[in-house]
């Protein structure tokens, strides 16, 4: 048992002092993802990476439902919050009050018929979402990949499955939220 799942572990079973353990753990990895994932943004970007790391773990430990099984779930949730933090920026972004401007966020190695702009992620999280409610676990291959910065290795590890059926779920993934998004825009 790794020491990352020791301490979900301790966590699970209400010892409050292990939450301080996990972050020094699990920060650097955390911390790479998410500088991996936001060095392509443009100059002015207001999000850095230490500040998404910050703001997700923050939100993991203070979530109710805190039951992560391993060092695998604890990573997937992880990536899950850091793709909502991601879509709220970007819807905060869009708003008036926020000036109402729209600013390109890229997503690396994508093929996702996206140009970057918050109305485009918005379209990406939407029919996300849809097709979580239809296929869950290749939902969250396309989360991991793309909104934590994740390599096949590290998701299929993670998903406990090869990283050749990784690499087919994301295919998969892509083409059916390439078609979904496709519909949508025309």
């Amino acid at each position: 048992m790794s020491e990352v799942t020791r301490i979900i572990n301790a966590i699970q079973q209400g010892d409050k002092g292990a939450t301080d353990k996990l972050l020094p753990l699990v920060y650097e990895e955390l911390r790479l993802l998410a500088n991996a994932k936001l060095s392509q943004e443009p100059a002015g970007q207001t999000l850095q990476a230490t500040a998404l790391v910050h703001e997700a773990y923050i939100r993991l430990v203070k979530a109710e439902d805190q039951s992560w099984n391993s060092r695998g779930h604890f990573f997937k949730a992880a990536a899950e919050a850091m793709r909502r933090i991601l879509i709220e920026n970007a819807r905060q972004k869009k708003t008036a009050k926020r000036g109402g401007d729209l600013k390109r966020i890229d997503l690396p190695d994508t093929d996702l018929p996206i140009q970057g702009q918050s109305d485009d992620i918005l379209a990406l999280d939407e029919a996300l979402t849809k097709f979580s409610e239809q296929n869950q676990s290749i939902a969250e291959v396309i989360k991991l990949y793309y909104f934590a910065g994740l390599t096949l290795e590290q998701i299929a590890d993670i998903q406990e499955i090869s990283r050749l059926t990784a690499g087919k779920r994301l295919t998969y993934g892509r083409a059916w939220l390439h078609r979904e998004i496709s519909k949508s825009e025309g």
